[in-house]
């Protein structure tokens, strides 16, 4: 609902800014008829509310011209520049302008001649433009910045409960070896001493049920620690993660946002939940990266894998040159380096002399 009336009130915006060149130009006794005026004006303005996010160039390139022959529709044009600096890339919005500022020039020249209202229409209309593109650059820019703190921020996040996680991880392990080195050893010990005293001939028969039930004791006391130490060495997790299986729903979700991503599985059936959630992990930080700096382009994911040679995850995408106007910070690289590392696997990332930038990751099959 309030994109809808955010449409509206720039569709109101555009004609009482319409309604202003069309009282100049009949004021100097030109211009089209006012009925036509206003149809042209309708026509504008619906284009607006209709296509201003999903198309911008299009519909600029429609209203240059219709704000050219009449005056109601040049009241759209510099909203429909505003939109495609403000959501296209930033060489695009710039390039209307000029092509704008020619077609004005030239038109309006055939039109008045070297006239001082030649001079004034031409200057404040190219003016007018300049300074509605710019201002949407620089919202642009201040957007990107603020999507890239909160990304920052996101990362940061990520690497700090992983390193938590490892460090619970790791305090588990080592109260789990102490639990194995420890008592069961001694309960083992326990165990084969009440054995033998149970077998023993000269015992009484009280005796060798005393260490029959201290035997059968000890064994179910090593069965319990077993169990404990299995709780122990399991990560405890509050809601279900991903796993490899889940990688498919995850590059859907890419292509529903619009980007072309291939996917390539062969094999990986049967991997460790572990592994597979690490795989899930460098795939979504992968496509986000792409997503980021290669919008556009083409991605390719490939993981393989079987249990002798461990598995494999490749990401590629074309490089381009309509990155984003602010440097990624890298801290997503270094958070999948340091998951990879903490489970004994490899990270190799960079631009390729084809072109393209490659990500691949090598994990054990068990971690």
């Amino acid at each position: 609902m309030r994109r809808w009336l955010l449409e509206i009130s720039l569709a109101l915006v555009a004609t009482a800014l319409g309604v202003f060149f069309v009282v100049t130009s009949l004021s100097e006794g030109d211009g089209a008829p006012v009925p036509v005026e206003v149809a042209a004006g309708l026509l504008a303005a619906t284009g607006l509310i209709l296509f201003r996010r999903t198309r911008p160039v299009t519909l600029a390139l429609v209203l240059i011209p219709l704000g050219i022959l009449f005056a109601m529709p040049m009241g759209a044009v510099p909203v429909a520049l505003f939109a495609v600096g403000l959501h296209r890339r930033v060489w695009v919005a710039p390039a209307l302008v000029a092509l704008h500022a020619v077609l004005v020039a030239s038109i309006y020249y055939l039109a008045l001649g070297a006239t001082r209202l030649y001079f004034e229409s031409v200057t404040f209309l190219v003016l007018l433009h300049v300074s509605v593109v710019a201002i949407a650059l620089l919202i642009r820019s201040q957007r990107q910045l603020v999507a890239s703190w909160a990304e920052r921020a996101r990362q940061a996040e990520e690497g700090q409960r992983l390193r938590v996680e490892q460090a619970a991880l790791a305090e588990r392990e080592r109260l789990a070896r102490e639990m194995h080195d420890v008592l069961a050893h001694r309960l083992s010990l326990l165990a084969v001493h009440a054995g033998a005293l149970e077998v023993r001939r000269d015992a009484s028969a009280a005796e060798q049920g005393a260490a029959g039930l201290i035997r059968e004791t000890a064994h179910d006391a090593l069965e319990d620690l077993r169990s404990v130490i299995h709780m122990l060495r399991a990560p405890a997790e509050d809601r279900p993660q991903p796993t490899l299986g889940d990688v498919p729903a995850l590059v859907e979700q890419s292509r529903s946002a619009g980007a072309e991503v291939g996917l390539e599985l062969d094999g990986g059936a049967g991997v460790p939940d572990p592994v597979g959630r690490h795989a899930y992990r460098i795939v979504q930080e992968a496509l986000t990266n792409a997503r980021k700096h290669a919008p556009g382009a083409p991605v390719r994911v490939a993981i393989s894998g079987c249990p002798e040679r461990g598995l494999d995850v490749a990401v590629r995408n074309r490089l381009t040159a309509d990155g984003p106007l602010l440097p990624g910070a890298g801290s997503g690289l270094a958070g999948l380096r340091e998951r990879v590392a903490l489970v004994g696997g490899r990270l190799e990332h960079g631009p390729t002399p084809g072109g393209e930038f490659h990500l691949r990751a090598w994990l054990p099959w068990t971690t």
